[in-house]
Protein backbone atom coordinates (compact mmCIF):
# COMPACT_ATOMS: atom_id res chain seq x y z
CA UNK A 1 0.00 0.00 0.00
CA UNK A 2 1.47 3.46 -1.07
CA UNK A 3 2.33 6.23 1.62
CA UNK A 4 -0.86 8.60 -0.30
CA UNK A 5 -2.72 5.22 0.03
CA UNK A 6 -2.50 5.28 3.76
CA UNK A 7 -2.94 9.40 4.38
CA UNK A 8 -5.95 9.00 2.48
CA UNK A 9 -7.51 6.10 4.74
CA UNK A 10 -6.44 7.97 7.73
CA UNK A 11 -8.20 11.03 6.88
CA UNK A 12 -11.08 9.11 6.00
CA UNK A 13 -11.19 7.48 9.64
CA UNK A 14 -11.13 10.57 11.05
CA UNK A 15 -14.35 11.15 8.99
CA UNK A 16 -16.31 8.87 10.91
CA UNK A 17 -19.51 10.09 12.77
CA UNK A 18 -20.40 8.09 16.00
CA UNK A 19 -24.11 7.14 14.18
CA UNK A 20 -21.36 5.88 11.22
CA UNK A 21 -20.12 3.23 13.73
CA UNK A 22 -23.28 2.34 15.42
CA UNK A 23 -24.82 1.20 12.24
CA UNK A 24 -21.95 -1.12 11.40
CA UNK A 25 -22.98 -2.70 15.13
CA UNK A 26 -26.12 -2.73 14.58
CA UNK A 27 -25.86 -4.61 11.22
CA UNK A 28 -23.15 -7.25 12.96
CA UNK A 29 -25.13 -7.83 15.45
CA UNK A 30 -28.45 -8.24 13.44
CA UNK A 31 -26.90 -10.06 10.94
CA UNK A 32 -28.80 -7.98 8.00
CA UNK A 33 -30.15 -4.61 6.75
CA UNK A 34 -33.83 -5.46 8.45
CA UNK A 35 -32.98 -6.36 11.88
CA UNK A 36 -30.25 -3.36 11.53
CA UNK A 37 -33.06 -0.78 10.54
CA UNK A 38 -35.32 -1.85 12.77
CA UNK A 39 -32.75 -1.72 15.66
CA UNK A 40 -32.16 2.02 14.59
CA UNK A 41 -35.83 3.50 14.52
CA UNK A 42 -34.62 3.97 10.37
CA UNK A 43 -36.03 2.12 6.88
CA UNK A 44 -34.08 -0.87 5.54
CA UNK A 45 -32.97 1.50 2.17
CA UNK A 46 -31.82 3.93 4.51
CA UNK A 47 -28.93 1.71 6.34
CA UNK A 48 -28.15 0.08 2.82
CA UNK A 49 -27.67 3.67 1.74
CA UNK A 50 -25.15 4.66 4.49
CA UNK A 51 -23.67 1.64 4.37
CA UNK A 52 -22.65 1.99 0.73
CA UNK A 53 -21.07 5.44 1.31
CA UNK A 54 -19.35 4.67 4.75
CA UNK A 55 -17.56 1.61 2.57
CA UNK A 56 -16.66 4.20 -0.52
CA UNK A 57 -15.30 6.66 2.31
CA UNK A 58 -13.02 4.10 4.00
CA UNK A 59 -12.15 2.33 0.31
CA UNK A 60 -12.84 -0.99 1.84
CA UNK A 61 -15.76 -4.02 2.28
CA UNK A 62 -17.08 -4.06 5.90
CA UNK A 63 -19.41 -6.67 5.46
CA UNK A 64 -19.74 -9.74 3.01
CA UNK A 65 -23.37 -10.80 2.43
CA UNK A 66 -23.89 -14.92 2.95
CA UNK A 67 -26.60 -17.58 3.28
CA UNK A 68 -26.72 -17.00 7.24
CA UNK A 69 -26.70 -12.91 6.51
CA UNK A 70 -24.53 -10.55 6.42
CA UNK A 71 -20.75 -11.28 8.37
CA UNK A 72 -18.73 -8.39 9.03
CA UNK A 73 -14.80 -8.87 7.67
CA UNK A 74 -12.17 -7.80 9.63
CA UNK A 75 -12.02 -4.37 8.61
CA UNK A 76 -15.63 -4.57 9.93
CA UNK A 77 -14.81 -6.06 13.37
CA UNK A 78 -12.60 -3.41 14.10
CA UNK A 79 -15.78 -0.79 13.91
CA UNK A 80 -17.93 -3.02 15.47
CA UNK A 81 -15.08 -3.47 18.54
CA UNK A 82 -14.33 0.38 18.80
CA UNK A 83 -18.68 0.67 18.98
CA UNK A 84 -18.35 -1.85 22.19
CA UNK A 85 -15.28 0.22 23.69
CA UNK A 86 -17.29 3.37 22.69
CA UNK A 87 -20.82 2.51 24.62
CA UNK A 88 -18.69 1.33 27.73
CA UNK A 89 -16.95 4.06 28.18
CA UNK A 90 -20.46 6.16 27.73
CA UNK A 91 -21.80 3.61 30.30
CA UNK A 92 -19.07 4.66 32.92
CA UNK A 93 -19.60 8.15 32.62
CA UNK A 94 -22.98 7.86 33.31
CA UNK A 95 -22.51 5.86 35.77
CA UNK A 96 -20.04 8.80 36.96
CA UNK A 97 -22.20 11.20 36.47
CA UNK A 98 -25.63 9.41 38.46
CA UNK A 99 -22.85 9.29 40.63
CA UNK A 100 -21.41 12.67 41.36
CA UNK A 101 -25.63 13.48 42.24
CA UNK A 102 -26.18 11.12 44.05
CA UNK A 103 -23.07 11.15 46.52
CA UNK A 104 -21.63 14.81 46.38
CA UNK A 105 -18.22 15.27 47.30
CA UNK A 106 -15.89 18.63 48.21
CA UNK A 107 -15.56 20.67 51.42
CA UNK A 108 -18.71 21.96 53.34
CA UNK A 109 -17.54 25.09 55.64
CA UNK A 110 -20.60 25.47 58.20
CA UNK A 111 -20.80 28.05 61.24
CA UNK A 112 -22.40 27.82 64.28
CA UNK A 113 -21.81 28.61 68.09
CA UNK A 114 -19.86 26.78 70.17
CA UNK A 115 -22.88 25.97 72.67
CA UNK A 116 -24.83 24.66 69.67
CA UNK A 117 -21.92 22.66 68.30
CA UNK A 118 -21.65 20.52 71.80
CA UNK A 119 -25.04 20.47 72.79
CA UNK A 120 -26.90 19.66 69.74
CA UNK A 121 -24.68 19.73 66.18
CA UNK A 122 -22.08 17.02 67.02
CA UNK A 123 -24.23 13.93 66.69
CA UNK A 124 -25.95 15.57 63.69
CA UNK A 125 -23.14 15.91 61.92
CA UNK A 126 -21.32 12.60 62.58
CA UNK A 127 -24.77 11.07 61.45
CA UNK A 128 -24.54 13.32 57.98
CA UNK A 129 -20.45 12.16 57.42
CA UNK A 130 -21.53 8.53 57.80
CA UNK A 131 -24.21 9.23 54.94
CA UNK A 132 -22.65 11.84 53.04
CA UNK A 133 -18.41 9.94 53.44
CA UNK A 134 -17.19 11.96 50.48
CA UNK A 135 -18.45 15.21 51.95
CA UNK A 136 -15.67 17.08 54.10
CA UNK A 137 -17.04 19.49 57.21
CA UNK A 138 -15.05 23.15 57.68
CA UNK A 139 -16.75 23.49 61.51
CA UNK A 140 -16.02 27.70 62.05
CA UNK A 141 -17.41 28.60 65.56
CA UNK A 142 -18.01 31.95 66.16
CA UNK A 143 -21.18 33.94 67.68
CA UNK A 144 -20.48 36.54 65.13
CA UNK A 145 -21.76 36.14 61.59
CA UNK A 146 -20.23 35.56 59.21
CA UNK A 147 -20.24 36.95 55.26
CA UNK A 148 -21.67 33.67 53.38
CA UNK A 149 -22.10 35.99 50.58
CA UNK A 150 -17.81 36.22 50.42
CA UNK A 151 -17.68 32.33 51.21
CA UNK A 152 -16.50 32.85 55.00
CA UNK A 153 -18.86 30.12 55.29
CA UNK A 154 -21.14 27.98 53.13
CA UNK A 155 -23.89 27.44 55.32
CA UNK A 156 -24.70 28.83 58.72
CA UNK A 157 -27.06 27.29 61.72
CA UNK A 158 -27.94 29.97 64.14
CA UNK A 159 -30.27 30.96 67.07
CA UNK A 160 -32.05 34.26 66.26
CA UNK A 161 -35.08 35.78 65.72
CA UNK A 162 -33.52 37.89 62.90
CA UNK A 163 -31.84 36.14 60.27
CA UNK A 164 -30.21 38.24 57.38
CA UNK A 165 -32.66 38.96 55.04
CA UNK A 166 -29.57 38.45 52.26
CA UNK A 167 -29.64 34.64 53.44
CA UNK A 168 -32.26 31.41 52.29
CA UNK A 169 -33.13 29.18 54.44
CA UNK A 170 -35.91 27.93 57.00
CA UNK A 171 -36.86 28.00 60.76
CA UNK A 172 -36.19 24.41 62.10
CA UNK A 173 -37.33 24.52 65.74
CA UNK A 174 -37.65 27.23 68.66
CA UNK A 175 -35.34 27.48 71.41
CA UNK A 176 -36.82 27.95 74.86
CA UNK A 177 -35.42 28.43 78.19
CA UNK A 178 -36.79 28.28 81.36
CA UNK A 179 -35.05 28.65 84.89
CA UNK A 180 -33.18 25.96 86.25
CA UNK A 181 -31.41 24.68 89.75
CA UNK A 182 -29.29 22.14 91.03
CA UNK A 183 -31.65 19.17 92.01
CA UNK A 184 -30.16 18.80 95.47
CA UNK A 185 -31.05 22.47 96.33
CA UNK A 186 -34.83 21.55 95.28
CA UNK A 187 -35.58 17.99 96.81
CA UNK A 188 -39.36 18.64 95.97
CA UNK A 189 -38.89 18.97 92.28
CA UNK A 190 -38.92 22.93 92.60
CA UNK A 191 -42.94 22.51 93.23
CA UNK A 192 -44.93 25.04 95.48
CA UNK A 193 -42.01 27.36 94.85
CA UNK A 194 -42.19 31.41 95.90
CA UNK A 195 -41.30 32.48 93.14
CA UNK A 196 -40.20 36.28 94.65
CA UNK A 197 -37.82 34.22 96.90
CA UNK A 198 -35.96 33.01 93.87
CA UNK A 199 -34.50 36.42 93.48
CA UNK A 200 -32.57 35.96 97.16
CA UNK A 201 -30.75 32.87 96.16
CA UNK A 202 -27.65 33.64 94.40
CA UNK A 203 -28.03 33.71 90.15
CA UNK A 204 -25.68 32.36 87.39
CA UNK A 205 -26.85 35.20 84.57
CA UNK A 206 -25.29 35.83 81.03
CA UNK A 207 -22.60 38.90 80.67
CA UNK A 208 -22.88 41.72 79.28
CA UNK A 209 -22.47 40.90 75.74
CA UNK A 210 -25.37 39.22 75.77
CA UNK A 211 -27.43 42.56 76.57
CA UNK A 212 -29.54 42.29 73.38
CA UNK A 213 -31.20 39.10 74.59
CA UNK A 214 -34.18 38.99 76.27
CA UNK A 215 -33.15 36.56 79.15
CA UNK A 216 -30.12 38.57 79.97
CA UNK A 217 -32.47 41.49 80.43
CA UNK A 218 -34.73 39.75 82.37
CA UNK A 219 -32.05 39.07 85.14
CA UNK A 220 -30.81 42.75 84.66
CA UNK A 221 -33.83 44.23 85.54
CA UNK A 222 -35.12 41.83 87.97
CA UNK A 223 -32.39 40.32 89.91
CA UNK A 224 -30.50 42.18 92.93
CA UNK A 225 -27.20 43.00 91.33
CA UNK A 226 -25.29 41.14 94.17
CA UNK A 227 -27.25 38.06 93.92
CA UNK A 228 -25.94 37.84 90.47
CA UNK A 229 -22.71 36.05 91.65
CA UNK A 230 -21.73 34.42 88.28
CA UNK A 231 -21.33 35.74 84.81
CA UNK A 232 -20.29 34.27 81.75
CA UNK A 233 -19.49 35.56 78.25
CA UNK A 234 -21.06 32.30 76.62
CA UNK A 235 -23.91 30.02 76.52
CA UNK A 236 -21.49 27.38 76.86
CA UNK A 237 -20.41 26.47 80.71
CA UNK A 238 -23.58 27.78 81.82
CA UNK A 239 -25.36 25.07 83.04
CA UNK A 240 -22.33 23.23 84.31
CA UNK A 241 -22.21 26.33 87.06
CA UNK A 242 -25.82 25.65 87.73
CA UNK A 243 -25.39 22.18 88.03
CA UNK A 244 -21.91 22.52 90.17
CA UNK A 245 -24.49 24.41 92.90
CA UNK A 246 -22.87 28.20 91.82
CA UNK A 247 -26.63 29.38 92.10
CA UNK A 248 -29.69 28.91 89.90
CA UNK A 249 -30.31 30.75 86.49
CA UNK A 250 -31.97 30.21 82.99
CA UNK A 251 -30.70 27.53 80.30
CA UNK A 252 -32.12 26.12 77.23
CA UNK A 253 -34.20 23.31 78.17
CA UNK A 254 -32.07 21.64 75.65
CA UNK A 255 -29.14 21.56 77.38
CA UNK A 256 -30.94 21.43 80.90
CA UNK A 257 -33.65 18.92 80.55
CA UNK A 258 -30.95 15.92 79.38
CA UNK A 259 -29.19 16.58 82.94
CA UNK A 260 -30.33 14.69 85.73
CA UNK A 261 -28.85 16.67 88.19
CA UNK A 262 -31.16 20.16 87.35
CA UNK A 263 -34.39 20.72 87.96
CA UNK A 264 -37.04 22.70 86.53
CA UNK A 265 -38.23 25.46 88.48
CA UNK A 266 -40.47 27.17 85.94
CA UNK A 267 -42.25 26.90 82.77
CA UNK A 268 -40.37 27.97 79.51
CA UNK A 269 -40.81 31.53 78.91
CA UNK A 270 -42.11 32.75 75.39
CA UNK A 271 -40.49 35.67 75.80
CA UNK A 272 -36.60 34.56 76.29
CA UNK A 273 -37.56 31.82 72.74
CA UNK A 274 -35.17 31.95 69.82
CA UNK A 275 -35.95 30.49 66.22
CA UNK A 276 -33.41 27.83 65.37
CA UNK A 277 -32.14 28.64 61.86
CA UNK A 278 -30.56 26.79 59.51
CA UNK A 279 -29.12 29.39 56.55
CA UNK A 280 -26.94 29.53 53.07
CA UNK A 281 -26.65 31.96 50.31
CA UNK A 282 -28.81 31.97 47.32
CA UNK A 283 -26.57 31.11 44.71
CA UNK A 284 -25.07 28.25 46.59
CA UNK A 285 -28.58 26.29 47.50
CA UNK A 286 -28.61 24.80 44.62
CA UNK A 287 -25.17 23.19 45.10
CA UNK A 288 -25.09 19.36 45.29
CA UNK A 289 -23.48 18.86 48.90
CA UNK A 290 -25.01 22.06 50.15
CA UNK A 291 -28.28 20.79 49.21
CA UNK A 292 -27.07 17.77 51.01
CA UNK A 293 -26.69 19.13 53.98
CA UNK A 294 -29.65 20.98 54.50
CA UNK A 295 -31.75 18.19 53.42
CA UNK A 296 -30.15 15.92 55.75
CA UNK A 297 -29.30 17.86 58.36
CA UNK A 298 -32.55 20.24 58.94
CA UNK A 299 -34.59 16.73 58.67
CA UNK A 300 -32.05 15.48 61.74
CA UNK A 301 -32.38 18.74 63.78
CA UNK A 302 -36.49 18.33 63.08
CA UNK A 303 -36.03 14.99 64.89
CA UNK A 304 -35.11 16.29 68.19
CA UNK A 305 -37.43 19.42 68.29
CA UNK A 306 -38.96 18.64 71.22
CA UNK A 307 -36.06 18.54 73.29
CA UNK A 308 -35.33 21.65 71.83
CA UNK A 309 -38.33 23.27 72.56
CA UNK A 310 -38.64 21.87 76.05
CA UNK A 311 -40.80 19.24 76.13
CA UNK A 312 -38.87 17.72 78.21
CA UNK A 313 -38.75 13.99 76.25
CA UNK A 314 -35.84 12.63 73.74
CA UNK A 315 -36.47 11.67 70.55
CA UNK A 316 -36.43 7.79 69.43
CA UNK A 317 -32.95 7.02 67.86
Amino acid sequence: MSTETTLVSTAAVHQIAWDDIRLVKAIAEAKGMAGAAERLGINHSTVFRRLGQLEDLLGVKLFERHRAGYAPTPPGEEITALAERIEEDLAGVSMRLAGCAVSPAGELRVTTNDTLLMHLLTPVFAAFREAYPNIRLDIVIGNQALNLSKRDADIAIRATDNPPETLVGRRLATIHWALYGRREAFPDGGRDLDLLSLFERPWVALGDNFSTMHVARYVRDKVPADRIVYKLNTVLGLAEAVEAGIGIGHLPCFIADTRPALVRLTAPAPEFAAGLWLLTHPDLRHSPRVRAFLDFCGAEIARRRIVIEGEKLLPAE
